[in-house]
């Protein structure tokens, strides 16, 4: 297989288990949303949306609270920020950590973008970000709705005002 093909099948693979994790009984969805579920709808894959990027590291990762669903504030290490090639123009996002964490593999990088309340949850979406040396990878083909999309009870934090982007993102999870 190619690397484009292997992408592709990692991608339909998380989308698989994903729907698989939907249908238990420890999926976000009540018990009859969960009886009547076929699964969540997707853009196509592409592989224009999977972006890597140098990062700018933001310092001493100092703590700062992100806003939430519920409004109690959720901390969160800033880690830094990248600046994305992504279609439709360049994108700034802030890139967090886990509190105490010095060597994440990963970055959480909660966003909205034109999509939001249209084609995607309106509170905005998440992804993660791959670290790779002084490097993220970002694959917005694997971005996904938090929970709070799909049921009450849960508490999602809230994309900061700079992760607010200006161009749709159509890659990962969207609305039905």
């Amino acid at each position: 297989m190619s690397t484009h093909e292997d992408h592709l099948s990692d991608i339909l693979d998380f989308r698989r288990r994903k729907d698989e994790h939907f249908r238990t009984p420890n999926s976000p969805l009540s018990p009859q949303d969960r009886a009547t579920f076929t699964g969540l709808a997707y853009y196509p894959p592409d592989p224009a949306w999977r972006v890597t990027a140098p990062v700018e590291r933001a310092g001493d990762g100092s703590l700062v609270d992100l806003a939430t669903t519920t409004g109690e504030p959720r901390a969160f290490a800033l880690w830094g920020h990248a600046d994305l090639a992504v279609p439709g123009g360049p994108v700034r996002l802030a890139l967090y950590a886990p509190p105490g964490d010095e060597r994440p593999a990963r970055l959480f990088v909660p966003f909205r973008d034109a999509t939001s309340g249209r084609e995607t949850y309106g509170a905005g979406r998440y992804v993660e970000a791959d670290v790779v040396g002084d490097h993220v990878i970002v694959d917005f083909n694997l971005a996904y709705h938090p929970y709070c999309a799909y049921g009450e009870g849960w508490t999602c934090p809230l994309p900061p005002a700079e992760n607010w982007l200006t161009v749709p993102v159509t890659a990962g999870e969207r609305d039905a």
